[in-house]
């Protein structure tokens, strides 16, 4: 936690900012280990410039701060509402009156803690501070590495028995549910990356479908895309599958995708930019004719969320380095017909990258897995 601390108070002095602001997330639990939800009471951390560090947090929260690994300045506060503007005003007093640059997340800060710092540092301006709050993630130590090498393999166990009890006739919300429970019997976390998306025949082609009353048929493609969680850090894995005889068609889509993963995955190392690894994966599909019909980037970053940064797309020049960690999932969708795509998590090593994931990637028939 200290060496984090440090980071970011680099950080946040390489990019002129006084402070950064975060609300319960991701980075608040990266830097400090504090683990909060998100409800009706504000919680907010503010790391200065100087390294001071203050925490305003509700009185029944407080307990969490006991083994703090660090000095902080911490005020509490009831269940009175109309009392909470008071206490941000006193425990910032010392601050007021300077022109101050904060940093925030724009994806978390809420409007409710935002309101609240806003009127107790009316001079302050409140900026995107994603430049000083973004790499402290960005690279993965051995531990958080590890940590996602579990996940990767409570998902991949979780499908594995979900497959076995897979038939024609059954719903993508009945595969769904039975994918949920096998989730935690494996070990998961009981927050998910997100809930896994299942999807039947002409729904494949929607990537971000949602499970619905649609029953599996022979012909189909089945797309399972989940993930599970280990300690805060998260998988997110798809594979796709083939109920009966896939048409001629679908099995070149298939291969397609195959191909153009195989590329990225194989072909990316360290060095080379984040557009670079999407290239070799689009390339593929470009040439085989389906370029139009890959209609999203080729990967995001992967870690205690299950989008953040580095993004594998197109003119990202962002270069990578040892310890990131992000998905590599090319994808063709025939719009009512069937859509395929083939997801991996990797981390950039020495050599190349190597996969967290490893069930096999070819569209095979469901009852091959088991």
């Amino acid at each position: 936690m200290t060496k984090r601390l440090s980071l970011l108070t680099q950080l946040i002095n390489q990019h002129r900012f006084d402070a950064v602001a975060l609300n319960p997330g991701p980075s608040l639990n990266h830097l400090t280990g504090l683990d909060f939800h998100l409800m009706e009471r504000p919680v907010v951390a503010v790391f200065w410039r100087d390294g001071k560090v203050q925490i305003i947090l509700p009185e029944l929260e407080r307990a969490k701060l006991a083994d703090l690994p660090f000095e902080a300045q911490v005020d509490t506060f009831g269940d009175v509402s109309e009392s909470w503007q008071v206490l941000f005003r006193q425990a910032f007093s010392h601050r007021t009156g300077k022109r101050l640059r904060i940093g925030i997340e724009p994806t978390r800060l809420r409007f409710l803690e935002l309101k609240l710092l806003s009127r107790a540092l009316p001079e302050a301006e409140f900026e995107d501070g994603t430049a000083a709050i973004s790499p402290l993630r960005l690279r993965k130590d051995a531990t958080e590495i590890a940590k996602m090498k579990r996940a990767a393999e409570i998902a991949q166990m979780a499908l594995l028995e979900t497959l076995k009890s897979v038939r024609p006739g059954q719903s993508e919300k009945q595969i769904a549910a039975e994918l949920m429970v096998q989730l935690y019997r494996a070990g998961s976390d009981p927050e998910l990356p997100f809930s896994p998306i299942v999807s039947t025949g002409p729904n494949t082609a929607n990537p971000h479908a949602s499970p619905t009353d649609r029953v599996l048929q022979e012909g189909d493609f089945l797309l399972i895309d989940w993930g599970a969680g280990f300690e805060h850090y998260f998988s997110d894995i798809t594979r796709t599958f083939s109920c009966g005889e896939p048409s001629d068609e679908m099995r070149k889509i298939a291969d397609l995708v195959l191909q153009a993963n195989t590329a990225a995955r194989l072909g990316g190392k360290a060095g080379m930019s984040c557009g670079d690894i999407d290239k070799l994966a689009r390339d593929v599909i470009v040439e085989g004719g389906y370029g139009e019909r890959f209609i999203h980037r080729t990967g995001h970053g992967l870690g205690m969320e299950a989008h953040e940064a580095p993004w594998i797309v197109g003119g990202n020049e962002t270069v990578l380095e040892e310890g990131m960690v992000f998905t590599i999932e090319p994808g063709i969708y025939l719009e009512d017909f069937a859509g395929v795509r083939i997801e991996d998590d990797v981390v950039v090593g020495t050599d190349g990258l190597f996969s967290l994931s490893d069930l096999p990637r070819e569209v095979l028939p469901i009852e091959g897995f088991w």
